[in-house]
């Protein structure tokens, strides 16, 4: 029997296709141009702004606090705090989880965890899957022409080419890195995947740990930027003949590019070969491994900004840094040492605002306003909305993001959310996620913010179906209270009420798991 399409989720060919049909008026802008001797006005076609090239950088487990930007002063992070400089700085984004498989997820397709395909880590058995229901960022801006490279982590599906969730198949031209979750956690693979095959590393075999996986996503991703540079360029100068099929030479449509870099810093194991900067800091060796890694990530963004200031589109670009959940403390690593989440209450796997509030940067030299900051809350599904609307495409009408490219091109000011959600369901707890969920770190939990107030509850178990009663519920007001210290649920009753029933409203049961 033919399965009917879930009405949550757009169907991905029929929702492309009506994209394809309305491009024709995404490139035009139209102006009202005075006619001299006569009364009337007549619409004058003009270009469009051209359409940005866009870099997404997703971090895997950096705290809140662990940027010069954010308050951090252990831990050096000169490039980044340069682009929260010359940029705007973030102070209440949000992972749309607290731990990366279903944070990724949401912010790859603009759901949050209560209606996205994947709501959890891997349970034991096979990792969640995207499909052909499901749209990325990537398909929405590869069909509106980007080239479109994914490097790092990618962390769905199974460890297969030819599947639906691989990243060739959700909107990705180009992929090197990781598939799979658990693959990601080895710094020193003997292979990575290089679209459809696995290469070898080199240097990484018969025990031999020689070559840091971190520092080949550097270099590739700059060989993708140099690479459509190279190919924006010839497509600007008009001497060149075109070169049918490359989108270069005169004639030629310019194509902007999508990077979506995600790396495995500063992720446990914290391994990082020298230890740049910190070898000689009266700290533990994975203290150290820690900071550099952060510092990895630091000085991998500061190549790409130099790159593209030298081939001359830096004004072209728009550069997104931010981080999946808050700071681990895997590997002995001590995220109380560098105050990694800042004064927030959590880490890595608590839905305390330690474990999903996260850095956000946005960067764009004559785009974002240098210098600027915002207290908007903005959730990481805001980043597919964004996206598209920077790129001209239309955004699926489902989505829970909201775009903010008013923010990022200063053309208007975005909405804000009704309210935000976040499920956690994990097998795993560490002390300090352990301690600040005071011993019910392997309870399923929810948490809603609406404006100032957030609610936080427990089931007594894993089960989310029990009934209300049997939660523990707690409530915070974090304009008065940001380090949730003072549960004040037994003053405001009816508030309590009324964030439940908006976690109610924001869960659909989810489809089988799909392996």
């Amino acid at each position: 029997m033919k399965k009917e399409p879930d009405p949550v989720h757009a169907t991905r060919r029929r929702f492309i296709a009506g994209s394809a049909a309305a491009l024709g008026l995404a490139g035009t802008t139209v102006a009202v141009t005075a006619l001299a001797g006569e009364g009337r006005a007549k619409p004058a076609a003009r270009p469009e702004p051209r359409r940005p090239n866009v870099i997404v950088v997703l971090a895997d487990d950096l705290g809140y606090g662990e940027l010069g930007s954010y308050g951090q002063d252990l831990i050096l992070t000169p490039r980044l705090d340069e682009l929260a400089a010359e940029g705007l700085r973030f102070t209440s984004a949000y992972a749309a989880a607290p731990v990366c498989a279903p944070s990724r997820c949401s912010m790859l397709t603009g759901l949050h965890v209560g209606h996205a395909a994947v709501r959890t880590n891997p349970l034991g058995g096979p990792q969640g899957s995207l499909g052909d229901e499901d749209t990325t960022f990537a398909e929405l801006l590869r069909d509106q022409g980007y080239r479109t490279a994914c490097i790092g982590k990618w962390g769905f599906g199974p460890e297969e080419p030819d599947q639906p969730s691989h990243p060739n198949n959700r909107g990705f031209d180009e992929f090197y890195g990781y598939i799979g979750h658990h693959h990601a956690h080895d710094f020193h693979p003997a292979a990575l995947w290089e679209n459809g095959r696995r290469v070898p590393v080199p240097g990484n075999v018969a025990g031999r740990r020689g070559t840091y996986a971190p520092d080949l996503f550097r270099d590739r991703a700059l060989e993708f930027i140099q690479d459509q540079a190279d190919r924006q360029q010839r497509a600007r100068r008009p001497d060149e003949g075109q070169d049918s099929g490359t989108g270069s030479g005169a004639g030629a449509t310019e194509r902007p590019f999508l990077l979506y870099f995600a790396p495995n810093v500063p992720h446990a194991p914290s391994r990082r070969l020298e230890q740049a900067g910190y070898a000689s800091r009266p700290w533990t060796k994975a203290n150290k491994g820690h900071a550099a890694q952060v510092s990895h990530l630091d000085t991998t963004v500061g190549a790409m900004v130099d790159l593209l200031r030298a081939r001359g589109i830096a004004d072209d670009t728009v550069i997104l840094v931010t981080s999946d959940n808050g700071p681990h403390e895997e590997g002995r690593v001590d995220p109380a040492r560098f105050d990694a989440a800042s004064s927030l209450r959590g880490v890595k796997r608590n839905l305390y605002e330690g474990g999903i509030r996260v850095p956000l940067l946005a960067w764009g030299p004559g785009r974002v306003a240098a210098g600027t900051e915002t207290s908007r809350q903005t959730p990481l599904t805001d980043v597919l909305p964004t996206l598209t609307e920077l790129a001209g495409a239309r955004t699926p009408d489902h989505v829970d993001g909201l775009s903010l490219a008013g923010l990022v091109g200063g053309v208007h000011a975005p909405g804000d959310h009704r309210h935000l959600y976040w499920y956690r369901n994990d097998p795993f707890a560490t002390p300090t996620s352990q301690a600040a969920d005071g011993g019910r770190g392997l309870q399923t939990c929810e948490a809603v913010r609406r404006g100032d107030w957030k609610a936080v509850r427990f089931a007594p178990g894993r089960d989310r179906t029990v009934p209300d009663h049997r939660w523990d519920v707690e409530l915070y007001n974090l304009r008065d209270d940001p380090g949730e210290r003072h549960d004040v649920a037994a003053e405001h009753p009816e508030t309590v009420a009324r964030l439940v029933n908006l976690m109610h409203g924001s869960w659909t049961e989810p489809e089988p798991l799909r392996a």
